[in-house]
């Protein structure tokens, strides 16, 4: 089974910074196709913020781009997102996304997204 382990959230004050982290695992990986971040913040739709492909490609949000970071490290299977300037309104839920290709039974092969459980951002005025 793949599981993607979030770690990072916290309270901040505006103007400050945080990292989070994800780490997909499973033995059963063949490839990481993408892996991003989105987040919720309370009354609000699920957004993205940024991912990166498995080329190093990046997409970003238009209130991210300027101040965040997304980055991976392929040996570790695993995303980060730097978040700088910090503001109120980037106070959510972020969650890791990744579209990772599995292999099951008699070799079959799988994408499937996966999500992780979420890690709090708070950023106090």
């Amino acid at each position: 089974q793949v599981q993607l382990a979030e770690s990072g959230g916290g309270l901040v004050q505006a103007g400050g910074s945080l990292r989070l982290s994800c780490a997909a695992s499973g033995n059963n990986i063949l490839k990481i196709n993408t892996m991003g971040w989105y987040r919720q913040a309370p009354g609000k739709q699920r957004e993205l913020v940024a991912a990166v492909t498995s080329g190093s490609g990046t997409n970003y949000a238009d209130s991210a781009k300027g101040r965040f970071t997304i980055s991976k490290d392929n040996a570790k299977n695993t995303v980060y997102l730097d978040m700088n300037s910090l503001k109120p309104e980037d106070t959510a839920v972020y969650y890791c996304n990744a579209e990772i290709q599995t292999i099951g039974r008699a070799g079959l092969r799988f994408t499937t997204a996966y999500w992780g459980q979420g890690t709090q951002v708070t950023v106090s005025s």
